[in-house]
C-alpha cells in the first residue's frame, strides 16, 4: 500500500482590518473579500469591541514578503483594495475604527489583546466618528498659459544696449507675474479651506501631493480631509458646489470626492483628542 507524500505545511497569521462595536451582517461579511490569498472574513472578539480578520498565510505575508510586495506598484495596489474591502465590510452597522494597511498578528489571542489594550482610545475614536463621514478636498493652482516663445534675433540678448535692457525686462516682469499668480492662488486655496471648515467638525492637512503623482502640471496647494456630521453632509455639499462653480476662484480648481470612511481621524495609534488641524503624512 503507498502513502501520497505530505505537502507543505502552511501557517497562517492573522490580518487585521478594522475594528467595531456591532458585528457586521453574517451574510455581508460572508460575501465580502478580503485578501485574495486568505481565507474568509471572520469577526473576532475582543473584550466588548469586534475586529473583522481574515487568515493570510504566513509565506506571502511576513516581513520579507510583504515589504517586497508592497514596492510593487500593481500589489502595493491590490492590497490596498482587499484593505478597503475588509473595512468596508466591518463598517455595515456602525461606526468603525480602519487600522493601518497589512496589520498582522501571530494569532487571535495576540489580536484581541492588543486590541483590548487599546480599548480606552479605541471606544473614544467610535465615539467621535459616529455619524460621521470623511470628505476629501484637493486645490491646485490652474494651469497657467504657456509661456509665449523666448525672444531672439539681435535684440534678445543680455548684452548691454536697449535691446538687452529690454529683454531682462521682460523676463523680470514674467517671473513678478508668476509670483503674483501663485499668491493670489494660495490666498484662494486658504479661503476655500476657511469656507469648508464652517461645515465639518475637524479637519486634516496632509502633505500635497507631488506632479508626478496628481499628472497635472500646475501644483496641488492643499490636501485636505474634513470630518463632516452626517446631518451637515448637505450643506457641506452645497458649499463646495458654490466653491467649484466657474469664475468663483479663478487662480484656483477644487476637486473633492465623499463621503468616506473616516480614515483621517480614525488613527488609534495617536492621541483621539488632539487638535483637529494636525498634519500626517500623505
Amino acid at each position: 500500500m503507498s502513502t501520497a507524500a505530505a505537502g507543505p505545511v502552511t501557517h497562517d497569521v492573522v490580518c487585521a482590518f478594522a475594528v467595531t462595536r456591532t458585528p457586521p451582517d453574517p451574510a455581508a461579511l460572508a460575501a465580502a473579500r478580503g485578501h485574495e490569498e486568505g481565507g474568509p472574513l471572520r469577526v473576532l472578539s475582543a473584550g466588548d469591541l469586534c475586529l473583522v480578520v481574515q487568515d493570510v498565510p504566513a509565506a506571502l505575508f511576513d516581513a520579507e514578503a510583504l515589504t517586497e510586495r508592497l514596492n510593487r506598484p500593481d500589489d502595493l495596489e491590490r492590497c490596498a483594495r482587499a484593505h478597503h474591502r475588509g473595512v468596508e465590510a466591518a463598517a455595515g452597522r456602525g461606526p468603525v475604527v480602519p487600522l493601518p494597511m497589512a496589520t498582522l498578528y501571530r494569532g487571535d489571542l495576540t489580536a484581541a489583546r492588543a486590541v483590548a489594550a487599546r480599548q480606552p482610545v479605541l471606544d473614544t475614536l467610535l465615539d467621535r466618528l459616529r455619524d460621521r463621514t470623511e470628505w476629501a478636498v484637493k486645490v491646485h493652482a490652474a494651469e497657467a498659459p504657456p509661456e509665449p516663445a523666448t525672444d531672439t534675433g539681435a535684440g534678445a540678448g543680455t548684452g548691454s544696449g536697449a535691446g538687452g535692457r529690454a529683454y531682462l525686462s521682460r523676463i523680470s516682469a514674467r517671473r513678478r507675474d508668476r509670483r503674483g499668480a501663485h499668491d493670489r492662488a494660495l490666498a484662494e486655496a486658504e479661503a476655500v479651506d476657511a469656507e469648508l471648515r464652517r461645515y465639518a467638525v475637524a479637519a486634516t492637512r496632509h502633505r500635497p501631493q507631488s506632479e508626478r503623482l496628481t499628472g497635472r502640471r500646475a501644483p496641488q496647494l492643499l490636501n485636505v480631509a474634513y470630518l463632516v456630521e452626517d446631518a451637515r453632509r448637505t450643506a457641506f455639499a452645497e458649499a463646495l458646489a458654490r466653491l467649484t462653480a466657474d469664475g468663483r476662484r479663478p487662480a484656483v480648481r477644487v476637486n473633492a470626492s465623499g463621503p468616506w470612511i473616516p480614515y483621517s481621524f480614525a488613527r488609534w495609534d495617536e492621541d483621539p483628542q488632539a487638535g483637529p488641524d494636525q498634519e500626517v503624512p500623505a
